[in-house]
């Protein structure tokens, strides 16, 4: 160590070996520079560069190499053998090129190590070719242990520094190859040169053709300047290449900024950049997220195994948020060229919107859009379920729910008030239900209960109770007083399986409505034929219009003191094809209860019209109306548009309507009743005495008669209350200035007894019995009509 101190203080121009020591520097930096430079390109530019950059290097081993040579001075006559001058160069530059090539062996991990070594040999092989050429009047001497020892220094160091220089993208790295670069070629010259002592010798003669020391400093000085050249150019490129950079990331960012997906550009694990939108949706900031793992972004390792296995990939996993909260996202990794080097982008899609889309459509798929309730297909599935995990011992129960004149609330109060009947009723039974107990709306208003669990009937009964309390209770508007029939079947006393049971509880419901609504019956077995006996009435009911099984008879209306008829009022007939004749007083309801009312009232009002303005003598046509088709909103233009088609003029049109239906909603009915009389038709009030018989509905509807139910003028003769209650009504008539008509006039008493009461007109089987309009043509027709008038007179006054 002390020899090579020795040779560098006292064996050397010390302003020479700084000047050596500064070439030294500038080729070291100028051949990283060339050699990253060379690493970004691609084909043949890539060995252009490597070219240039083996030159730079090996030109820059040379220079250090001589200049520090000048600086030698063993104080003897020397000079330098050209050839071998020359050949130490091409040595340098060849091992030099060797040694980058191999350093830039793409996806080669040892690659830079061995390629930094075969460079520390060129120095080497450099050096000892140029002391070769160094020729002196005397004899050269090595010290071997130094000889091996600037190979073995000149090789480690050589070998570390092209990795340092080649790694990452910082200057610091740049600068550190640059430094043990020098390090390996200094080192190695002057360690190699206190290997060397001269013994002069006078008889040993330098060469002609030895190169002298003055023509080698022109030379060197040649060199040192191409590598100044070189350091320069390198520099330039280094400065354009960041700007370049520069310019790229600034783009790239702002490309990625415009993404609406969050991106992330990786190297490795570790985040090198990320877009705005990523940072958004991670809560975190730009730079905190720089220099970050990917684990503390997406800490599932199975989803990242996934993500970096290979590109293009979609992979599902979580986002973890600032607060730590989670967020599902789906990634899709590609490569990129990014700073000149090979790196991944990540995009990165919120899936939010998407789940929650997935989850309610989802929710909709089991669920009632309204209600919110389980709708159909998943109460059947959790039946299903229900019924697979019976134990023995235990029971099922399905309550079957169905609200009582839910439809007369649309008619009345409209659609949405059904709706907030409908929620209300959601609302207040899951309110009261056990855990395990589930509400499900089937479609309409039916709805329907879930009861797993339970050891008795008895419990079945407690809940049907608790319901129809629950909804009786009222509410904040009229329209939300709910009453609902409901029907129990279990399993597996009544059905093992879910249609079964579903069927069951159904036909008990039917039970339930038909015996009083509001109140709740379990099935028995003998309901299943009637129920479907009234289903059957039901379908048939629906399509006897179109089957032409429906048909309309008349009956006489008749002044009773004068004995004329003033007209008929006509009533409905259903001949089923099977069945034969059924009563009115059976489909009528069917009809009301399940809406075909509407479609069979429209029927009656527009035949009976039609035939009536067929007549030639213009009598009074009298038709019934439901409560059903009076809270129509439709019913009165469609009132109107019947009188148009069939040209009967409005004043021999009557409508009659019972107390009944006027009781559900005052003031709609008064409104409906005030528009069907502007249209100039006529309104009786039917089956006065039988219902909710009060003077101020008189007072208050514009009526223009009043009819006396049969039910009082059976029992004149016989009972004293119902004469009194005939005769109250007839005074209360007169009194208010509106005619009387009795109906069911059947016998020569009860004619006689409204003849003394001075009824106004009657109507019974005593004067016509009903029957299609053909038999009555004698009285329909004004050819006909006086004689026919004539003979019901007669009649009338032979019974008197």
């Amino acid at each position: 160590m002390f020899k090579v101190y020795d040779c560098i203080a006292y064996a050397h121009d010390l302003r020479l070996v700084g000047l050596a020591a500064l070439v030294c520097v500038l080729a070291s930096f100028a051949a990283i520079n060339l050699l990253r430079y060379a690493r970004k390109s691609s084909g043949q530019m890539r060995w252009l560069w490597l070219a240039v950059s083996a030159v730079s290097t090996g030109f820059g081993i040379w220079a250090t190499h001589f200049v520090a040579m000048l600086a030698f001075t063993p104080g003897i006559p020397s000079g330098y053998n050209i050839v071998l001058t020359i050949l130490s160069l091409i040595a340098a530059i060849l091992l030099t090129g060797a040694g980058l090539a191999v350093s830039l062996i793409p996806n080669w991990r040892p690659g830079p190590w061995i390629g930094g070594a075969i460079v520390a040999g060129g120095i080497a092989a450099m050096h000892y070719t140029g002391m070769a050429a160094f020729e002196i009047a005397g004899i050269i001497l090595w010290d071997p242990v130094l000889v091996a020892a600037s190979i073995v220094l000149g090789a480690i160091i050589g070998a570390v520094a092209l990795p340092v220089g080649l790694h990452g993208n910082s200057e610091k790295w740049k600068i550190g190859g640059a430094v043990l670069l020098t390090l390996a070629i200094c080192s190695h010259h002057f360690t190699a040169m206190g290997a060397v002592s001269i013994i002069p010798d006078p008889t040993v003669e330098i060469s002609q053709l030895a190169l002298p020391a003055a023509w080698l400093a022109v030379g060197v000085a040649i060199a040192s300047f191409g590598i100044i050249g070189l350091a320069l150019a390198g520099v330039a490129l280094d400065i354009r290449d960041h700007r370049r950079s520069k310019l790229e990331v600034d783009r790239m960012r702002d490309l990625a900024n415009a993404s609406v997906e969050g991106l992330l550009v990786c190297d490795g694990e570790v985040v090198v950049s990320v877009n705005t939108s990523f940072a958004a949706l991670s809560g975190l900031s730009t730079a905190h997220l720089v220099g970050m793992k990917l684990e503390r972004c997406f800490p599932d390792p199975v989803a990242r195994a996934r993500l970096l296995s290979g590109p293009n990939q979609t992979v599902e996993t979580d986002l973890r948020h600032l607060d730590g909260s989670m967020t599902p996202v789906e990634l899709i990794l590609r490569p990129i060229f990014f700073a000149g080097r090979p790196h991944h982008v990540v995009a990165v899609r919120d899936l939010k919107a998407r789940k929650d889309a997935e989850q309610h459509i989802y929710f909709l798929a089991h669920h009632d859009a309204l209600t919110s309730l389980p709708n159909r297909s998943h109460f059947n599935a959790r039946v299903d379920q229900e019924i697979a995990a019976l134990i023995p011992g235990k029971s099922l129960a399905v309550l079957c729910l169905d609200l009582d004149r839910f439809k007369e609330v649309n008619d009345l109060f409209g659609h949405g008030a059904g709706d907030k009947v409908l929620q209300a009723v959601a609302s207040r039974v899951t309110a009261v239900l056990g855990e395990r107990q589930m509400m499900s709306r089937l479609g309409g208003d039916e709805f329907a209960i879930l009861m797993p669990d339970i050891a008795n009937p008895a419990a079945a009964s407690r809940l049907a109770e608790i319901v129809l309390e629950t909804l009786r209770a009222p509410g904040d508007t009229p329209e939300t007083l709910i009453a609902t029939s409901i029907g129990i079947a279990l399993c597996p006393d009544d059905a093992t399986d879910r249609q079964s049971l579903l069927t069951h509880a159904d036909t008990a419901l039917y039970r339930a409505k038909t015996e009083g609504r509001n109140t709740y019956r379990f099935f028995e077995a003998k309901m299943g034929a009637e129920v479907r006996e009234r289903r059957m009435l039901e379908h048939d009911l629906r399509h006897a219009i179109a089957r032409d099984e429906l048909r309309l008879v008349y009956q006489p209306q008749q002044e009773i003191q004068s004995g004329k008829v003033i007209g008929f009022e006509a009533l409905l007939r259903w001949k089923h094809p099977t069945r034969g004749e059924i009563s009115p007083a059976v489909f009528i309801p069917i009809a009301e209860e399940t809406g075909a009312i509407l479609q069979i009232g429209d029927w009656v009002l527009r035949t009976a019209c039609r035939e009536a303005a067929s007549w030639a003598h213009p009598l009074k046509i009298a038709v019934n109306v439901s409560a059903v088709q009076l809270y129509n909103a439709k019913f009165v233009q469609e009132l109107h548009q019947i009188l148009l088609e069939t040209g009967l003029p409005p004043r021999r049109l009557e409508i009659e309507i019972t107390e009944t239906a006027l009781v559900r909603d005052f003031n709609r009915a008064l409104s409906m009743l005030r528009q069907i009389k502007a249209l100039g038709i006529c309104i009786a009030m039917d089956d006065f005495g039988t219902g909710y018989s009060s003077l101020s509905n008189l007072r208050a509807f514009p009526f223009d008669r009043i009819k006396i139910d049969g039910s009082f003028i059976k029992s004149v003769n016989s009972n004293g209350q119902a004469a009194t209650i005939v005769r109250a009504v007839l005074g209360l008539g007169r009194g208010l200035g509106l005619p009387v008509l009795a109906e069911g006039v059947e016998t020569d008493a009860e004619l006689q007894f409204l003849q003394d009461e001075l009824c106004d007109e009657v109507q019974g089987y005593l004067l016509g019995r009903p029957a299609a309009i053909g038999s009555f043509r004698n009285l329909t027709h004004a050819d006909a009509a006086s004689e026919a008038s004539d003979e019901l007179a007669r009649r009338s006054a032979l019974s008197a």
